[in-house]
């Protein structure tokens, strides 16, 4: 469980494929331990080893492609969060770490200290995004601004920029979508879908 609060950026060292999964190492600024729960840009892996500054994962077919891990290449940035403790402090919003789907930025605009961001989203997902409801984009908890058609806009304020990788996004990429937690579970409750 993750909060959506990024406080970590890694760096994509390498990429291997190794039969139906992918092998991703990372330079990670924390400690961890093989076994521990890390999100990269919102994504829940495993760390399999580490090395000095280096960490692997595995990243098994299913997630690399339903997420954007596999567009990432050398060099690229991701935003990190390690897992919640019980008793620790929530200050986004409960994130699983389980991506519904990919989003694309459509706009991005600066409109004073603030930047809004315009994503496009299956449309399957409509049913969970709620204007002021929780969205995690890229593992970043952020609250929907608006909704208009198949699209949703997020305002980012100076921090969150500087602090995610979202400063290095451009229009046309791909994000990851992960949606409120609750608004799955209210739909199963209610009979919708469990699977």
């Amino acid at each position: 469980m993750f909060t959506g609060i990024i406080r970590h950026k890694g760096k994509v060292k390498r990429i291997k494929r190794t039969g139906n999964a992918l092998e991703l190492v990372l330079e990670v600024p924390f400690e961890t331990e093989p076994g521990n729960s890390v999100a990269v840009n919102g994504v829940c892996l495993t760390v399999k080893r580490k090395n000095k500054k280096e960490v692997y994962f595995d990243v098994v077919e299913e997630t690399f492609e339903k997420t954007n891990l596999k567009f990432l290449k050398p060099g690229d940035e991701v935003n990190l969060e390690e897992s919640m403790r019980l008793g620790d402090r929530i200050e986004g919003h409960l994130v699983q770490g389980h991506v519904d789907g990919l989003g694309r930025i459509e706009r991005i605009r600066k409109i004073g200290k603030e930047t809004t961001f315009t994503i496009s989203f299956p449309p399957e997902l409509k049913k969970y995004l709620v204007k002021k409801g929780s969205v995690a984009v890229d593992g970043i908890s952020l609250t929907v601004k608006e909704i208009k058609g198949n699209t949703f806009d997020v305002a980012i304020i100076p921090h969150t920029l500087r602090e995610t990788n979202l400063d290095k996004r451009k229009v046309g990429d791909y994000v990851n979508i992960e949606t409120d937690m609750i608004a799955r579970y209210l739909e199963g409750l209610m009979g919708g879908k469990n699977g």
